[in-house]
């Protein structure tokens, strides 16, 4: 079981679609798909049609990550109506803001990590779709992830953002989960006739070199319509839904490519000193990935 945050610092650049665009390609191609919905606004759970109330949610498990728990949080969706394959939903919950400390302590860090372990033969990809900071609930997705996708739109804080972003994922990987690497940043909802976003992709592209990745999203009707429908946009008609599919198909090749890879340390000038608890912190990662 492999695991991807798929992450922003800004709200509204279109993280959960991208989340929910892969889900759609890893569900399109019959791998058995965990989303993880630790964003408070619960996009991805309604996009995959876990809509209402519930007994058990992802709070449930952030407060008391035992089987029993994991398992009652843990919904099919509706996607599994049209075909044959196999993806679920953890139910998302707005109350767990009230867990996303931006001063969490180590035992809640790995409390994902411990829920996740419970559910390791079950998968074959988990994507996490965090919420749109650094704090708490991130870095306990950050700490249970084997790679992070970076989401961003080419405005004037992409940059910023991103590169603040790829500083706190070398962290996490140093002090924190020694398997976790950078799988790119992705940018969404461009315009390719806006001037504009043709110089901030430039500019990102300049500062993050190979970081950034290939491919890039346009903003498209079909894909709104998809997750209104709750439905996977590879199953939506038309020619646009059928081009954005094809982008996440190649995004999710990619990722799965960086999967198979070492995790590298980025080293970007810095000491290579590790932090003395670094060594420490690590022995708590409890998840044993197939592979290792």
């Amino acid at each position: 079981m492999h695991v991807l945050s798929v992450s922003s610092l800004k709200g509204g650049v279109g993280k959960t679609t991208v989340s929910l665009g892969l889900a759609s390609a890893a569900f399109a191609k019959g791998l058995r798909t965990l989303v993880v919905d630790l964003d408070t606004q619960c996009d991805a759970s309604t996009g995959l049609g876990a809509i209402g109330e519930f007994e058990t949610t992802v709070v449930d498990v952030i407060k008391r990550p035992v089987h029993g728990v994991v398992h009652k949080a843990i919904l099919p969706s509706t996607w599994n109506k049209s075909q044959p394959s196999r993806i679920d939903v953890m139910v998302g919950e707005p109350l767990a803001s009230a867990y996303d400390s931006p001063h969490p302590s180590l035992h809640d860090l790995w409390k994902l990590e411990h829920a996740l372990s419970v559910v390791e033969d079950d998968y074959d990809l988990v994507i996490i779709d965090t919420p749109p900071s650094l704090n708490g609930l991130t870095r306990s997705a950050w700490a249970a992830s084997d790679r992070v996708l970076l989401v961003a739109e080419p405005g004037i804080f992409a940059v910023g953002g991103v590169r603040r972003a790829m500083q706190a994922v070398d962290e996490v990987h140093d002090q924190l989960n020694h398997r976790l690497a950078l799988a790119g940043v992705v940018l969404n909802r461009v315009n390719a006739a806006f001037t504009e976003h043709e110089f901030r992709q430039t500019e990102l592209a300049q500062i993050v070199t190979d970081a950034l990745l290939p491919i890039s999203f346009p903003e498209r009707a079909a894909v709104q319509q998809a997750q209104g429908a709750a439905r996977p946009i590879h199953s939506w008609p038309g020619e646009a839904a059928a081009e954005i599919s094809a982008n996440f198909d190649r995004l999710l090749d990619l990722i799965q490519t960086s999967l198979t890879e070492v995790a590298r340390k980025r080293r970007r000038g810095r000491t290579a000193r590790r932090a003395p608890e670094a060594a420490v912190k690590q022995s708590f990662f409890r998840r044993k990935k197939k592979g290792d």
